[in-house]
């Protein structure tokens, strides 16, 4: 099958947990990462249109994770095959260089997960 997004994707190999910065929350975990966005598996609805400040530790293999912070818009979600879940897919609106050179790069394979 061919692919059509616009940005390589990648799944995380271990879970990782998404915490909304604004209020505390764990609000779900990584389904997968693009440079450019990320889909996630929600534990609750997430607002449509919506703008989210998440981090997350991206995990690197023989190394300790590095906190990553985003900046969200929301595009996309629905209620996943699982009830209680979302999956919503976001685009990235607001990130470090340093941060973005680093997913970029983890995204690609260069730093292992």
């Amino acid at each position: 099958m061919r692919e059509h997004r616009r940005s390589k994707r990648r799944d995380p190999e271990v879970p990782v947990q998404v915490v909304n910065t604004m209020t505390g929350e764990a609000i779900g975990q990584i389904g997968n990462l693009s440079p450019d966005g990320m889909m996630l598996i929600a534990h609750r609805e997430i607002r449509p249109d919506a703008m989210y400040q998440f981090s997350f530790p991206l995990p690197i293999q023989n190394h300790a994770p590095i906190e990553i912070e985003v900046g969200m818009h929301e595009q996309w979600s629905e209620p996943a095959g699982v009830p209680g879940q979302y999956w919503a897919g976001f685009r990235i609106v607001a990130i470090s260089a340093e941060d973005q050179e680093l997913l970029a790069e983890w995204v690609d394979g260069g730093v292992n997960a």
